[in-house]
């Protein structure tokens, strides 16, 4: 081999060896974009799972919240309709006594 073939074959080898650092370099660049890429896709995901998983919570709150309430509400109308018809009863009786009070 000359010494031209030589020095060709070492060119080419650093020509090749140069290539492969920059695709190297290159894919390090794409695997670190599309890592960042990802991660920004998981944390989208989460973040939309976790409000939803709280919309869910607020949700059953407000479900629980309404069914207590309208307990409430029966009973406090049952109560009330108690003290009316006890009103209705006794009113015939206190009109005959504030009568007699007067008539006395």
């Amino acid at each position: 081999m000359s010494r031209d073939e030589v020095l060709r074959a070492i060119k080419d080898a650093e020509k090749k060896a140069t290539d492969r650092l920059e695709k190297a370099s290159s894919d390090a660049s794409g695997i670190v974009s599309q890592a960042r890429s990802d991660a920004s896709a998981i944390i989208a995901d989460g973040k939309r799972d976790a409000e939803a998983e709280a919309q869910g919570l607020l949700d059953d709150a407000k479900k629980a919240a309404d069914k207590e309430s309208a307990k409430v509400m029966k009973t406090g109308e049952k109560e009330l309709a108690a003290i009316r018809e006890g009103g209705e009863g006794n009113r015939a009786a206190a009109i005959d006594e504030v009568l007699s009070a007067f008539n006395s």
